[in-house]
């Protein structure tokens, strides 16, 4: 098997969560198995993006005045490059879960594309750390902060901006930074959300349907698929509220998404995974969608699916095996720890990380099989990247490679 050898984007080069290698580390401890730690100052729960022999990370200062791009060695964990790249002079408030860095960021040959929301997006040139070009006009009332994580797609840079009071995706040349498209959400399907209902914080994925990519972008009242080369509407499927944080996933041409948080008559919050048919035109909200499936309030984290099973840990600490036809339940177990970061499928098994440095592996399959587990004595918010038989894990604290 051809191993990927970067990680370009938020959960890898597909954005899936699949890496791609036949080998990745089991055990692991405070003092077992790191090749190497670096400190990390300030504040972020981005994920690291690799790409030759760089990682780079963001993280800001916990009061958002200064953000940062951080650049490590991937052999020997050596600082490269701390880059100061926005110092505002305003600064948003942020909920308590969240930072001012949170956003990962995306990586190709030569350039490393840093976001943190309306407070700036930033183009650096991976070989010397000057920055090619910045945007700072591009504005939404996120409440909560940033979150949502920057995509490339040809030569464009694929951005969201959903807040309380606007609500738009743009397409951003890549070499200069400039607006190419931008497509903002229908107003008709907000209507009935109060104000603070209506942001989001997703981070679109592309799939190609029957020759034709779509981006498919699910904000708090409405899942859109765009043709990510213009941002026309191609479909839509109506539903959903407020706080949309998980990213859509996809699997043999379905589309798999949750809904932000809603309330039923009875008062009880909760949202929804929808899955979707993504052949189709126009409002498909009737026709495509194949199954709903109730499901705890506010996912933080974006679910894997391999082989027909979606595997997830819910806001409950419940650890899900769904059946990806269905929408059935196939087994749960029940967690002690918060799990944010997302589950990473490698080496023939499933990671779990949560945020008190507690990482569980799973064997895949209708049966919980666990694999392993360990425990480190830092918290891990941010989703790792797990390439070259080696784990890029960031912590509260550190940058950390973990090797066999």
């Amino acid at each position: 098997m051809a191993q990927d050898r970067n990680w370009t984007h938020f959960r890898g080069n597909r954005l899936d969560g699949i890496a791609n290698v036949d080998n990745a580390p089991l055990k692991w401890s405070d003092d077992q198995n790191y090749l190497w730690k670096t400190d990390i100052h300030g504040k972020g729960w981005s994920s690291p993006v690799v790409y030759g022999n760089q990682i780079w990370v963001t993280t800001a200062r916990e009061d958002g005045k200064e953000l940062y791009a951080i650049c490590v060695d991937f052999v020997t964990g050596k600082l490269i490059h701390n880059i100061l790249v926005f110092s505002p002079s305003e600064v948003f408030r942020i909920h308590s879960l969240n930072t001012y860095a949170t956003p990962t960021p995306c990586i190709e040959n030569g350039f490393v594309y840093v976001h943190f929301g309306s407070l700036g997006t930033a183009c650096i040139n991976t070989s010397n750390g000057s920055i090619v070009w910045t945007r700072t006009d591009l504005k939404c009332r996120h409440v909560q902060g940033p979150a949502s994580s920057p995509v490339l797609y040809k030569d464009l840079l694929i951005l969201h901006y959903e807040g309380t009071d606007v609500r738009f995706i743009v397409a951003l040349d890549k070499i200069t930074g400039k607006t190419v498209w931008r497509s903002d959400r229908p107003e008709e399907p907000y209507k009935p959300l109060s104000e603070i209902g209506k942001k989001a914080y997703i981070t679109p994925i592309i799939l190609n349907v029957k020759g034709r990519d779509q981006l498919i972008s699910n904000g708090s009242a409405i899942c859109i698929a765009y043709d990510p080369d213009n941002g026309k509407e191609i479909w839509r499927v109506i539903g959903g509220a407020e706080s949309t944080v998980s990213i859509p996933f996809t699997e043999n041409g379905i589309v798999y998404y949750y809904t932000g948080f809603m309330v039923d008559k009875e008062g009880t919050d909760f949202s929804e995974i929808v899955a979707v048919n993504p052949d189709g035109n126009g409002d498909i909200t009737k026709s495509n969608v194949l199954w709903k499936k109730r499901v705890e309030p506010m996912q933080l984290l974006t679910p894997v699916i391999k082989d027909g099973l979606i595997y997830t840990v819910d806001t409950k600490n419940n650890l899900i095996c769904i059946e990806a036809s269905s929408g059935k339940d196939i087994w749960t177990s029940r967690l002690k720890a918060n799990f944010n970061a997302s589950p990473v499928f490698a080496g023939g098994n499933i990671y779990l990380f949560s945020i008190r440095g507690e990482a569980i592996i799973i064997k895949p399959g209708r049966k919980l099989e666990i694999v392993a587990q360990n425990q480190i004595s830092d918290q891990i918010w941010a989703t790792p990247a797990i390439l070259r038989n080696s784990i890029i894990m960031r912590t509260d604290k550190y940058l950390c490679r973990i090797g066999q």
